[in-house]
């Protein structure tokens, strides 16, 4: 088979993105829709850009129940995959979510899938609402349009909400995130994702399926890859694809902001209480900061939408026997001593 992938890496021809483009293949699917139907299915799924919304609030919109709007649903989608143009329209995405879970290891967390295919689509300085609706477009095409060959998981014990190819287990990737996640929590700190590779190729589990983890080293889409949205390396992701999708999708396992990974459970890695924000910033700065710029650090970084107060922050550094002072308003940490 072609590898659509590269193909469209390196051209990036309007005639093939047209056959990728998410957005006017919906547009053009949903012309053979009744225009009530359109609506139901574009409200539920958000194909315009805004957030889904429920059953109730369409129901109050066209005058309907509840139950109606959701057979209006059902039977459009219906509709849709009794299309004669259908294949046409999707022969494309198909072979690249195709050739893209089989690069990946045969599973993808389903962020992870989305922003790879938006940027097949759209140029990597699109606004994050131009993203986010090729992203929704796509969702629905692979779980709604794609589901005889791909199965959207949203509830496992091992992985975030992820795609999988129907046709392919996955039981040796949940050995492997078992077996991770036991190996970062005995290490007890966060790594980078070089180090975190290495742990991954020591593993037992990693050995017996090495042959499966590594079918997808000769599909190169580093230049997606090149992207604020993938804060590694585009080389490193590349090079590594079924094991960097296995930590992406992984739920016990997470990136902090300043790209080390650990468990998700860990404040390192995300912390909700002031002072372990505090210890991040500090550390990741690695010498003594005034307590007003780390107050403006953490605001800049963003980890929730919480925001510092310097004076929060001074309180936290006094009381908090992880930091030491080091000169007038200026905190350390204790461990540097």
């Amino acid at each position: 088979m072609e590898n659509i992938l590269e193909k469209i890496v390196k051209n990036k021809k309007t005639e093939e993105l047209n056959k990728l483009n998410a957005v006017k293949i919906v547009n053009n699917l949903f012309g053979d829709l009744m225009e009530r139907e359109r609506d139901v299915l574009v409200r539920r799924f958000g194909l315009n850009g805004n957030e889904a919304e429920t059953l109730e609030k369409i129901g109050g919109l066209h005058n309907l129940t509840r139950e109606r709007v959701r057979q209006i649903e059902v039977g459009g989608i219906r509709k849709l995959k009794k299309l004669e143009s259908l294949e046409g329209y999707l022969a494309d995405v198909k072979t690249a979510v195709s050739q893209l879970l089989e690069a990946h290891g045969g599973l993808m967390e389903r962020e992870f899938l989305l922003d790879i295919l938006a940027l097949f689509c759209i140029d990597a300085k699109s606004s994050d609402s131009e993203r986010e609706l090729y992203k929704k477009n796509f969702d629905f095409i692979i779980s709604k349009l794609l589901e005889d060959q791909v199965e959207r998981v949203d509830k496992h014990q091992n992985f975030n909400s992820f795609y999988r190819l129907k046709d392919q287990t996955i039981s040796h990737l949940e050995d492997l995130a078992k077996e991770l996640s036991s190996k970062i929590n005995k290490a007890k700190k966060t790594v980078t994702i070089e180090e975190l590779l290495g742990l991954i190729k020591e593993l037992e589990s990693y050995t017996k399926h090495q042959e499966k983890l590594d079918n997808g080293k000769e599909a190169d889409i580093t230049p997606i890859f090149k992207n604020e949205i993938f804060p590694e390396l585009g080389e490193i992701i590349n090079a590594n694809k079924s094991l960097y999708s296995l930590i992406q999708a992984a739920k016990d396992i997470d990136r902090n902001k300043f790209g080390h990974w650990g468990l998700s459970e860990w404040p390192e890695v995300n912390p909700r209480k002031i002072s372990d924000k505090i210890y991040l910033v500090l550390k990741n700065n690695g010498k003594p900061m005034h307590f007003t710029e780390i107050a403006d650090k953490i605001n800049e970084i963003g980890f929730d939408r919480k925001k510092a107060n310097p004076g929060t922050c001074h309180n936290e550094l006094i009381l908090d026997d992880r930091y030491v002072l080091t000169d007038r308003g200026m905190y350390g940490l204790k461990e540097w001593q």
